[in-house]
């Protein structure tokens, strides 16, 4: 059907009750109520298709905000100062507004059709858009791009737009997070806990909004690393599993944080197999290779079957489309927010990712513009993304003992370092040799190279290779400290030595 012809929606009538009542509101003992209404309701000069009502509505807030009466004549004072006066219709027009309603008693009815003519028109518009994009291969060669695209604006329309946040807000808002830290034990976190106690000491958790870069050489457990923060969140659980037993300690009260996974590297059921094995601590070369005693088969088909259960019911999505663009992940982000209240996303990894509008210039390029589109979809979403990242070998040609790696290693392009909230920096010694701690097989170094709201700094941890899993590393015993070896128990000593 054609649409060409009809007329935007919109109910002009419905408008100018709303401007009287506001006019009528202010000579009664109702005061500035309508008024409220209208600016709590998120009725803006826009949100009328007369532009005359534009014209009176955008005059009638500003008088508002500096605190001048308004009645009919202040108001037609106000337009004449503006030269606004004749271009509405006069005194004439005000009268008019005036004489539309008798009581403000169905102001609020009067609101809630302008609203939805809006909704209707904004819809309209943003569909337009979409469909001269569609016609625009030459500009919009990838469709892709296009659904991207739409799916954000219209999005944006459902959530009320990009409304900023009054800045009273945000203050009562921070106010109400650091008043919970001071209520709590010292085990609770502004963000998302790792399931590591000293790496979690030094983040504070994982933030929202934050960019979280896990970079290290190839085979020294990123993913490993990602994947057990992600089980850590979706299970509500640390890390550290007493003698290899359950149960787990419990973190955030337990609660379940849904998390979604891009897997661009691993098909979905290769990194199931490695969690179900990780978690039930079991060696899964050995397994895959029926290398496994008569004796042991029990207990290790025991520990499987707790592992496949506990994980069962976690809220863990897995999406392992190979090579998406970085706009059409962002587009499968915003569906599984809006789906399943996702509040951690992993991508496994930044350079499997690709960037169609920027891959005809550069690598660096490319790279710099999906970086920046990662960040922007943590800031979006509202909720903390670990983006995986591959390192240089700089770190193993500059002469240093230990190689540790620097920021300036991330590999393909210096943005990633700019747009990283935290940046860690993996490393395990024993495949070093000239390492002090080469002998030490279970010793991983997670650097915090970077840390945006935070310290900075290494944080030592156990690697268990055969589980391909992290797990805490109790502090070194100190004469009449107090401190004990459970990593759990010294975060709460640690918290009250600190803050008492």
């Amino acid at each position: 059907m054609d649409n060409g012809m009809k007329a935007p929606p919109s109910n002009v009538e419905a408008e100018r009750a709303v401007l009287g009542s506001i006019l009528l509101d202010s000579t009664g003992r109702n005061g500035d109520r309508v008024m409220d209404l209208c600016q709590t309701g998120g009725i803006v000069p826009d949100t009328f298709f007369d532009p005359r009502n534009r014209v009176v509505y955008e005059t009638m807030s500003r008088m508002k905000r500096e605190n001048k009466p308004l009645d009919p004549l202040t108001l037609m004072d106000e337009l004449r100062a503006d030269a606004r006066f004749e271009t509405i219709g006069g005194a004439g027009y005000v009268q008019s507004l005036i004489d539309q309603v008798q009581t403000t008693a169905n102001a609020e009815y009067y609101l809630t059709i302008i609203r939805q003519k809006h909704l209707r028109r904004t819809l309209i518009d943003c569909a337009a858009h979409v469909i001269d994009k569609s016609y625009d291969e030459s500009e919009y060669p990838d469709p892709q791009i296009v659904l991207g695209e739409a799916e954000k604006d219209f999005l944006a329309i459902g959530a009320g737009g990009d409304r900023t946040l009054p800045w009273s807000e945000a203050v009562e808002a921070s106010f109400r997070r650091i008043d919970r830290m001071f209520s709590s034990d010292g085990t609770t976190f502004e963000g998302l806990s790792t399931g590591l106690t000293h790496l979690d000491e030094k983040l504070q958790g994982l933030k929202p909004s934050e960019m979280i870069v896990i970079a290290a050489r190839p085979s020294v457990g990123k993913t490993s690393l990602a994947m057990n923060i992600a089980e850590s969140a979706a299970l509500g659980q640390m890390l550290t599993v007493k003698g290899g037993m359950y149960p787990p300690v419990a973190v955030d009260g337990g609660r379940s944080h849904p998390v979604l996974i891009f897997s661009l590297e691993m098909p979905v059921e290769a990194l199931t197999k490695r969690m179900v094995a990780g978690r039930a601590h079991i060696n899964m070369w050995r397994l895959n290779r029926n290398l496994v005693a008569r004796s042991e088969k029990e207990a290790m088909t025991q520990a499987l079957f707790a592992s496949v259960n506990d994980l069962k019911s976690a809220p863990i999505y897995v999406d392992d489309a190979a090579g998406l663009d970085i706009m059409d992940l962002r587009a499968r982000a915003r569906r599984m927010k809006k789906a399943h209240g996702i509040e951690l996303i992993v991508i496994d990894y930044l350079q499997l990712c690709r960037c169609n509008e920027k891959a005809k210039q550069s690598r660096q390029l490319e790279v710099s513009e999906i970086s920046q589109q990662i960040k922007a979809m943590a800031k979006e979403l509202k909720i903390p993304v670990i983006v995986l990242s591959q390192l240089s070998r700089a770190n193993e040609q500059r002469g240093d003992k230990e190689e540790k790696p620097k920021l300036s290693d991330l590999r393909d392009s210096g943005a990633i370092e700019q747009d990283a909230d935290v940046v860690f920096l993996l490393r395990r010694p024993s495949r070093t040799s000239t390492s002090k701690d080469a002998n030490d097989e279970q010793l991983a170094i997670i650097d915090v190279a970077k840390n945006r709201n935070g310290e900075i700094g290494e944080v030592r941890v156990n690697f268990v290779r055969e589980y391909t899993r992290f797990e805490d590393r109790p502090l070194p015993a100190k004469e009449d400290d107090g401190y004990t070896s459970e990593p759990h128990v010294q975060r709460q000593e640690y918290a009250q030595d600190t803050f008492n």
